[in-house]
């Protein structure tokens, strides 16, 4: 008698587990797509420069270099193409992430609102899971650390 309890159960065992499984399958299956690039990209290729020197004074530990990000943007007449780049990639003592960029000269950046948001602002959306952005000015010898925060106030209409 006790077989037949010992069988029984053993079916009633299996079918939970193919139960289980398929309803984790079909919700695995009807999960949106992320919309997002696969996480930071890290080259581990990193070019000596004496802006390693910096980060590591300022506590930061470099563990990737230059990075070319491709975009296509589609549209209506013909597909149009661009590149973004970053410099590098850091860890500070707690384990959060930072893209780094280096200043340029043919390329000043405007320590505005609107110049951070036109200028940084696309590798902050780009890859969320990074703590920041470290901006790296070497004419001045500093690392500036950018953050950004939504605010929850909505526009919708005329300042007045």
């Amino acid at each position: 008698m006790n077989e037949r309890y010992d069988g029984l159960l053993m079916v009633m065992i299996g079918v939970v587990a193919i139960l289980l499984l398929s309803w984790r399958l079909n919700r695995w299956l009807m999960s949106p797509a992320s919309s997002q690039l696969p996480g930071v990209p890290i080259n581990e290729r990193i070019q000596d420069h004496p802006a390693i020197e910096l980060m590591e004074q300022e506590g930061f530990e470099v563990i990737g270099g230059k990075v070319k990000i491709n975009l296509t943007f589609d549209t209506d007449e013909l597909p149009l193409y661009s590149r973004l780049f970053i410099d590098y990639v850091v860890t500070d003592g707690r384990g959060d992430l930072y893209l780094v960029k280096l200043s340029r000269e043919r390329k000043h950046l405007d320590w505005t609102g609107s110049g951070i948001r036109d200028r940084l602002m696309p590798f902050m959306l780009m890859y969320p899971e990074c703590a920041g952005l470290l901006y790296i000015d070497m004419n001045e010898n500093v690392v500036r650390r950018v953050t950004m925060d939504w605010s929850d106030e909505e526009w919708v209409g005329n300042d007045e």
